[in-house]
């Protein structure tokens, strides 16, 4: 197949959306270097809405929706996206065409003055956007304060800076891409905060039936880390995934096996069940589905039936 003439990214705004644009630019311009690569800018639903929590406004999805309407009419070619932000199912037409090469997936305590959740005396506040984190501090912290956080990066460090929260506790990803290293006091253990499904990873976009597109992305496609969120989100569309049920997903890739770790709890860490098992590397979607059907039996179902 001939060299790709242009490709137009549909990318986000926001500072972190649009380094993971730049960053599938580049390497598509070092990959094809008479190609012209373009990245169009645009503000989603998600980024407007700022006041309500996501799992109050429709979720991820709303993330993405304006980039799938910009691949849908021909202004982009593909779309590039944190895969957290991905809804579960994708929409009639439209496929992930690579997943990218993972970043740190676990999430990072941001403060200004203490190292640990452990260390944030009794009544703190600490912001997180999602259902998932808030359980599981709950669960162990009963004596904080857990507060909605919305806003890109920036905006959420600002509102730690004013003295809004104690801590805020965010994706180690986004703030080692943009070199942020430095506000992170310390890292939460896979044990402690178990992560998104696809978080870390990043995942390209694009209509369903473009093969040229594919084809020109496999060099970005990492296989081992696409076996991985495939496994995590095919736990998380077994269950009925959505930004309204605390659901964790994480699979680590160990030679031809696959390790997966799934997590559902209730939104105030009352009752959390956890669940693991193996697979192999060839078959993560039908890893993510038992070990779905495993936390069903474990209890997770009764969660789910009371949170719908």
């Amino acid at each position: 197949m001939s060299a790709p003439r242009r490709i137009v990214i549909a990318s986000r705004e926001s500072r972190l959306a649009l380094w993971q644009s730049e960053h599938v630019r580049d390497a598509l311009r070092q990959l094809y270097p008479s190609c012209e690569v373009q990245i169009l800018g645009m503000t989603t639903q998600g980024d407007r809405i700022l006041d309500v929590s996501l799992s109050k406004i429709g979720g991820k999805g709303l993330f993405v929706k304006e980039l799938e309407a910009a691949l849908a009419d021909g202004r982009a070619d593909i779309a590039v996206h944190s895969a957290k932000d991905v809804p579960m199912e994708l929409p009639e037409g439209f496929v992930l065409a690579a997943i990218g090469s993972r970043e740190d997936p676990r999430d990072a305590l941001v403060s200004t003055d203490f190292d640990s959740l452990a260390a944030l005396p009794a009544g703190s506040v600490v912001g997180t956007s999602s259902l998932r984190r808030e359980a599981q501090i709950r669960e162990r912290f009963a004596h904080l304060v857990v507060a909605p956080l919305r806003g890109n990066l920036d905006t959420r460090l600002a509102k730690l800076d004013r003295g809004e929260y104690q801590a805020i506790v965010l994706a180690a990803a986004g703030l080692k891409r943009l070199k942020l290293d430095q506000r992170i006091r310390s890292l939460l253990s896979i044990d402690d905060s178990l992560p998104a499904p696809g978080q870390g990873a990043l995942a390209i976009e694009c209509c369903s039936g473009r093969d040229d597109l594919v084809e020109w992305l496999a060099p970005l496609h990492d296989a081992a880390t696409a076996a991985c969120v495939r496994a995590e989100r095919a736990l998380s569309r077994a269950l009925s995934g959505s930004c309204q049920l605390p659901l964790a997903a994480h699979a680590q890739c160990v030679g031809s096996q696959l390790h997966l770790r799934g997590l559902v709890a209730q939104p105030d860490g009352r009752r959390v069940v956890r669940a693991a098992d193996s697979g192999t590397r060839d078959a993560p979607e039908a890893l993510g589905s038992a070990l779905a059907q495993t936390l069903r039996l474990q209890g997770a179902g009764d969660i789910i039936a009371a949170l719908s």
